[in-house]
């Protein structure tokens, strides 16, 4: 039972080598031409960057902008003083042309603040009100027009209803007064030609505005909570990092123990169902209705009706008694390879010991990817903002032209004004008709393709780099004594230098993969609405058929990546030489992948409830650290939430150098069994436990 499959079905074992001692340090440079192409991507992709800099404009994001086109509060213009947009209508916001459009087809004006008071065009006009409502009408209105000319002009607003701002804009302050909708104490508005309507009119247009307005007092409040358990957030993670780090150091000693409870537990469970089923089904024996078969019965909304069936807790009975005596009959035949696996997780934890700072370098993968994504995500914003003011024609009433594309100083004398005396030459959107703007959507394309490649390029960079480290240990014959002086650095160093091709290659397939897989999604999207069952169908079948392969091809880097840290071989060379070694030992592989598995779960589980539980306790006010209470709160949940979310992303980033390193040592492990066979001449590098194990030894080394 020393190796899964001996036949060459899956390549040719390695062959002993008397040159090597571990990672190879005399290599060469590898995928060069893989290399060069990601020097220039990266090249394109800073060219990308600096027109979507020099076009672009974020603004546009920031600032809401008026029916010309003009930013509500920006310095150094003539809106600077008036940081709110307000809508003349703002019923019109629910109508479908705001989804096509991405603009609310009623005038829109920057003012110095949002209505207070609940006012009519027709009752102001001839008022001392007036003056407070001409703020709201377009800049250099003069009231010499008739309320019918005005309001078709869109020159003012027909009404004005108490509003309250809301990112820059302004919403009806609509509230429920004893199950009453109202906007400030009206229940009724008027049209502004003395009509009055049920306020529930205006609910379509703003009823979203209030679930914004109190997401933003929402966020506020959990600002404030930030600001006074900061410093509590961080001791609670600080307390994760060292149970993490406790955890991985206690593998060591108690990985076999914790491994061996859970089998038990797991028999003793499956054992508990077999006889709580049987009992079940002797009680219900003789009962009325309990012998009516599942077939008989059909198909039931209530699942409680199965319950009373005696064949339901036979069939209960029997699925258990199989799992029982497939895990009992693994366990028999597999108990070797279990304890292989143990030994294993024990050896990593002793190489992360040696190793220290390798759990320090998943805070240099974090930055990079901090990076990649800080660029990624500047250059979508300026991409998407570099467009051009696009004006249209709105009109109300049914007009051919409407929707067409206008000039806003040159429309009230063009003849598309004639044609439609009630239209208007608003703002649309952003966007152009020059070959830059025509593709800004390729540049898209590009901007998330680059940021998907150099992603993984980071992340293989991180696998490399431990791997070459781990790999350092576990060629070391006389640990720690033979291991080098700075294995992660150099590891690192190699990586650069010789692998950038290898890695940029293996990244560039997975980039592909995932670039498709999002434009799956976005044709999905577009298909929901569609009635074609086949087209669904396929969607379906090509996302899952992509997500798999993505599946794979990252399991096959992780190995194709170890190898290149041992031997120094391209990628294509490394990822069939792991393949082929993880096959020839498929069963070893399954057994210790689902091993190691279980125990990162156990780990992640046990520190994230442990200190989720401690602030919990502490957040509530239900214990106290050194005198000190919990500082008071709008919402408990939010440190709490934040320290268990931060506690599993440090756990995660513990142990993901952990499980690098036992992939690391379980391929170093296989190697080490084809190359040597435990002479003085070919020594086996396994710790004595693997070796004690497999009933190995190392005869007594030649004396030099």
């Amino acid at each position: 039972m020393e190796d899964d499959r001996k036949d060459g079905a899956y390549g040719t074992p390695q062959k002993y080598d008397p040159t090597f001692k571990g990672p190879i340090y005399n290599r060469g440079c590898t995928d060069v031409i893989c290399c060069v192409v990601l020097l220039l991507a990266i090249v394109g992709y800073v060219a990308v960057g600096i027109i979507a800099w020099t076009h672009g404009d974020p603004r546009k994001v920031i600032y809401p902008t008026d029916s010309r086109g003009e930013f509500c509060g920006q310095k150094g213009t003539k809106n600077a003083n008036k940081p709110f947009l307000f809508y003349f209508n703002i019923v019109k916001c629910a109508s479908p042309l705001v989804l096509l459009e991405f603009q609310c087809p009623t005038p829109q004006i920057c003012v110095e603040k949002c209505p207070d008071r609940y006012l009519t065009f027709l009752n102001a006009r001839n008022s001392r009100d007036f003056e407070y409502y001409k703020q709201f009408c377009v800049p250099g209105f003069q009231n010499n027009k008739g309320v019918a000319e005005v309001l078709r002009d869109g020159d003012c607003p027909a009404v004005l209803t108490p509003s309250k701002p809301l990112a820059r804009r302004c919403f009806p302050a609509i509230h429920a007064h004893k199950g009453v909708l109202m906007v400030g104490n009206e229940t009724t508005y008027e049209d502004g030609l003395g009509s009055r309507k049920n306020i529930t009119e205006l609910v379509e247009g703003a009823k979203k505005a209030n679930g914004v307005l109190e997401a933003r007092q929402l966020a506020m409040r959990i600002f404030e909570d930030y600001t006074v358990s900061w410093y509590w957030i961080v001791i609670g993670l600080v307390i994760a990092m060292v149970m993490s780090l406790l955890f991985i150091i206690l593998l060591r000693f108690l990985a076999g123990i914790m491994v061996w409870v859970m089998i038990v537990m797991v028999i003793l469970v499956l054992g508990y169902g077999i006889f709580h089923c049987y009992m079940e089904y002797s009680r219900l024996r003789g009962e009325a209705g309990s012998d009516v078969s599942l077939v008989d019965l059909g198909f039931q909304t209530d699942l409680r009706v199965y319950l009373h069936l005696r064949q339901t807790w036979m069939a209960f009975m029997i699925i258990l008694s199989i799992l029982e005596v497939v895990i009992i009959l693994l366990l028999i035949f597999l108990r070797k390879r279990i304890l292989i696996a143990i030994a294993l997780i024990k050896e990593a934890s002793r190489a992360v010991g040696y190793v220290m700072c390798s759990l320090l370098y998943p805070l240099v993968t974090f930055f990079l990817l901090c990076l990649c994504i800080a660029y990624w995500a500047s250059t979508a914003v300026f991409l998407s903002t570099s467009n051009e003011a696009v004006y249209k024609i709105f009109d109300d009433a049914s007009c051919s032209l409407a929707g067409k594309t206008c000039n806003p100083e040159t429309f009230p004398s063009s003849n598309e004004s004639r044609l439609c005396p009630n239209a208007r030459c608003q703002f649309a959107f952003y966007g152009g008709e020059s070959g830059y703007h025509r593709a800004l959507l390729g540049l898209q394309i590009f901007n998330a393709f680059m940021f998907f490649w150099l992603a993984n390029f980071v992340l293989a960079l991180g696998q490399v780099t431990l791997a070459g480290a781990f790999a350092s240990y576990y060629w070391a014959l006389r640990k720690p004594d033979d291991l080098p002086a700075f294995p992660l650095f150099s590891a690192f160093g190699r990586a650069l230098r010789y692998h950038t091709g290898s890695l940029a290659f293996g990244a560039l397939i997975l980039a592909i993969v995932q670039i498709i897989r999002v434009m799956l999604e976005y044709l999905d999207q577009r298909l929901k609405a569609a009635e074609n069952k086949f087209a669904k169908f396929l969607m379906t079948c090509l996302k899952c058929c992509f997500w798999c392969l993505e599946k794979f091809i990252k399991f096959l880097n992780r190995n194709a990546y170890i190898m290149i840290a041992i031997y120094g071989t391209n990628f294509c060379t490394s990822a069939r030489n792991a393949f082929f070694l993880l096959m020839r030992n498929i069963i070893r592989v399954a057994v210790l992948d689902k091993v190691t598995d279980f125990l990162f779960l156990l780990g992640k589980l046990l520190i994230v409830g442990s200190v989720g539980i401690l602030a919990f306790f502490f957040f509530t006010h239900r214990i106290r650290i050194v005198q000190d209470t919990a500082p008071p709160l709008n919402y408990y949940w939010v440190p709490i939430l934040t320290v268990i979310v931060g506690s599993y992303l440090i756990a995660h980033g513990f142990f993901s150098v952990y499980g690098m390193c036992v992939d690391t040592l379980f391929l170093c492990f296989l190697e080490d069994l084809e190359r040597n066979d435990g002479s003085a001449e070919r020594p086996y590098f396994m710790s004595s436990t693997l070796k004690k194990l497999l009933n190995k030894t190392n005869k007594k080394l030649a004396e030099s």
